[in-house]
């Protein structure tokens, strides 16, 4: 693998910038509003750390931030028309049959109690309860790279329950309240409905329920959700296992386990300890009349080599799929977490400013779009170097 020379890449800029410009310019009606979130996208890539408003405006030559926030606020443009933009944009770029759709959430550190779907809530982010908001995303991961493609805003029921508080924050007045296994079971969906090309999820142990299993099944995915120790397995036609997953765990014989690498990490293969026990094969068409195939599902187990922590995913997938398939589709979870890291460092996704609903979705939309388009640049920078063939040899001897 060759990487681009730098006229290359900054001739890859120059063109991606004003691809994906174009692209979203039909979503302005006015020039104005158009040209400034053009300049709002050069904000999110240019090279301040903070992204703010009056960041934003001293990058663009604005004597303040007004043009910037109108952006967001005063201006009528449809944010979910852009997350169109941004998953046709990824894909193009990024597709692949084997690629996974990796969810999970991130918290947006707030204060004060406007900012809609603020509250005290759990989040990763800080690793304890704090003020703030909880965005669910989705992210496309293939061989070729990986991207944003959704998002939700996660509301909860203080606000919901609350018709003053969300007319206040324009909050659409069908929104109901949803959990986060819902909002992921909503991105899953409208992937499967847009025709996007995957044929896996990969979540954490908050999605690891019912009703995303079912949706996957229905649809012919395959999935690795994680889930409690204490969540409840039993095999049926194969060999005997029933218990809670570290239950399982603890029994399994030495031989069981197996040192596998889940994907390569800044530091090289990220190593750990895996067993994974098939509970059951079934038919697809018990799924969904119209599929057809086995499929197994089963219970897949990390053991971390330092420490000996477990965790424990709950797996279907077609018959006949290694431990070591498993393990790299858990793997791709890291993708969506890189995501976070790099969105936040480097394009400002936690750097909005506005409070209302319309303001959240669009800066969320706006840098999934600046995100995407450096996965394409790196995407394309680092293809391989073409093979010089035989006939591409006689051809530069011709013109020699």
């Amino acid at each position: 693998m060759s990487s681009a020379s730098v006229e290359t890449t900054l001739e890859l800029w120059a063109s991606s910038l004003r691809d994906v410009k174009a692209r979203m310019r039909p979503l302005f009606g006015d020039g104005r509003v158009a040209s400034s979130a053009n300049q709002f996208l050069d904000g999110l890539l240019g090279e301040e750390r903070r992204k703010t408003g009056w960041m934003r405006a001293e990058a663009a030559g604005d004597p303040g931030p007004w043009r910037q926030q109108a952006v967001l606020g005063r201006s009528h443009w449809d944010a979910e028309a852009l997350v169109t933009i941004v998953r046709d944009y990824a894909l193009e770029n990024l597709a692949d049959p084997d690629a996974v759709l990796v969810i999970d959430e991130t918290g947006f550190l707030k204060q004060g109690k406007a900012s809609c779907g603020v509250g005290r809530q759990y989040t990763g982010s800080a690793g304890k309860i704090t003020n703030c908001q909880i965005g669910v995303f989705a992210t496309y991961a293939s061989r070729h790279g990986h991207a944003f493609i959704d998002r939700r805003l996660y509301l909860p029921k203080a606000w919901t329950d609350d018709p003053a508080r969300m007319a206040a924050a324009h909050v659409p007045s069908d929104t109901a309240f949803a959990t986060k296994p819902a909002l992921a079971r909503q991105m899953i969906e409208q992937a499967i409905h847009a025709d996007v090309a995957f044929s896996w999820v990969a979540a954490d142990t908050v999605y690891g329920v019912g009703e995303i299993e079912t949706a996957l099944r229905r649809a012919g995915k395959g999935y690795v959700l994680g889930v409690a120790s204490s969540h409840r397995f039993g095999s049926w036609g194969k060999p005997a296992i029933a218990g809670t997953a570290e239950e399982i765990a603890r029994g399994l014989a030495t031989p069981a386990w197996k040192r596998l690498s889940a994907g390569e990490g800044t530091k090289g293969p990220r190593l750990h300890d895996w067993a994974y026990c098939e509970l059951a094969d079934l038919d697809a068409a018990e799924c969904e009349e119209t599929r057809t195939g086995l499929w197994t599902r089963g219970l897949l187990i990390r053991r971390n080599i330092a420490d000996g922590d477990l965790a424990f995913f709950t797996t279907w997938c077609p018959a006949g799929t290694s431990i070591d398939t498993l393990a790299k589709i858990e793997g791709h979870r890291w993708a969506i977490e890189d995501s976070f890291e790099t969105a936040k460092n480097e394009l400002g996704l936690d750097h909005n400013e506005t409070r209302s609903w319309h303001g959240w979705h669009r800066h969320v939309a706006l840098v999934m779009l600046a995100f995407a388009m450096t996965a394409a640049i790196r995407h394309h920078a680092n293809v391989p170097t073409p093979q010089k063939t035989k006939a591409w040899i006689e051809r530069l001897l011709q013109r020699s």
